[in-house]
């Protein structure tokens, strides 16, 4: 066979219908949107309360928080690191609020205050991976520990209550008496991310740590410095979802955010950041937390337990991790 003939045999087998729908079904973002619009479908067919503008509205209250901390995990984890204290920075910022609260702080500080207080976590966990050289997993295993233990100590037994009213009009109001402004601040923090990882040096050099630290660090990027940036940005977003939720609820207890961190990471993993480092896009992480949400939010309309959400999310998972693996192989 001569090279022309070679030539538009793979051309002819790289235009089969077949296995172009399986390349795109092999990428987590097609696969998380078809399983996005399958959710829509499959909740508005069977729940005729799904489809209603408002109901719709009220439903992304359950995940904006949770999602504003997986965007800084999402660089984290594509630089090889992985912050599981981020449950313990949001009660600790929270304590800090309702302390400063109760002390006669004014409305307006209270938000510096816990972006401030998640930021300060953040350094100590990067110092103690960055300065000493120790994994991350076993440093914020052990600082959310220490965060939500201080917590606890502060707040003992009591909760804190009384916020002003600014708080609740962010964790709980509406821009237009229509789209929740935790959702537009989501959506806001999201466009932002996606341009600095996919359109700045900033986001080529995460990547290029996560694929080859080493190499990143002969080529001259400092890596240890991007860490421990990625960390405090992390606590700072924790900070900040931890005014949302405090605002939203409309009390501190040191219980909050309880579990929180297996949920963001799963939102993270399940939206195809790769857990290995150098691998992932915002776009992904977004459309994980998109269904996600709906997924959560018509089995809580349907009255599931929450023991079975918690299945049905597991399987989702596996589920989406596998599939891509499987038709790709299918590919070659």
């Amino acid at each position: 066979m001569n090279t022309t003939t070679m030539s538009s045999s793979r051309y002819i087998i790289a235009d089969r219908p077949g296995l172009r729908i399986r390349t795109a079904l092999g990428r987590r973002e097609c696969l998380l949107a078809l399983l996005l619009l399958a959710a829509f479908i499959a909740n508005g067919i069977l729940l005729p309360t799904f489809l209603d503008l408002d109901n719709l509205a009220d439903g992304t209250f359950n995940f904006s928080e949770k999602a504003l901390i997986a965007l800084p995990m999402a660089l984290l984890i594509i630089c090889r690191e992985i912050d599981i204290s981020v449950s313990g920075i949001l009660a600790l910022s929270s304590v800090a609020m309702g302390l400063a609260n109760a002390n006669g702080a004014p409305p307006e500080a209270l938000l510096p205050i816990a972006i401030a207080t998640g930021t300060a976590c953040g350094c100590l966990n990067g110092v103690m991976v960055t300065r000493f050289g120790l994994p991350s997993i076993v440093v914020t295993i052990g600082t959310v520990s220490l965060f939500r233990g201080l917590a606890s100590v502060v707040l003992g037994d009591q909760a804190y209550t009384g916020y002003p009213q600014l708080m609740a009009d962010w964790g709980q109001g509406y821009f237009f008496d229509a789209v929740p402004r935790e959702f537009v601040i989501l959506l806001g923090c999201a466009a932002l991310f996606a341009v600095v990882l996919h359109a700045t040096s900033w986001g080529r050099r995460i990547y290029a740590i996560g694929n080859n630290p080493v190499a990143a660090r002969f080529s001259g990027i400092a890596v240890d410095r991007y860490r421990l940036a990625l960390f405090m940005l992390t606590g700072a977003m924790a900070g900040l979802a931890g005014y949302l939720l405090t605002g939203r609820i409309g009390s501190t207890r040191p219980n909050i955010a309880m579990g929180w961190e297996l949920e963001i990471i799963t939102m993270v993993i399940l939206g195809g950041v790769s857990i290995a480092g150098g691998a992932g896009t915002i776009a992904g992480v977004m459309l994980a937390v998109l269904t996600l949400g709906t997924v959560t939010y018509g089995l809580s309309l349907a009255n599931v337990p929450g023991i079975y959400m918690t299945i049905v999310i597991g399987v989702l998972l596996l589920a989406t991790i596998a599939l891509p693996r499987l038709l790709r192989g299918r590919t070659k």
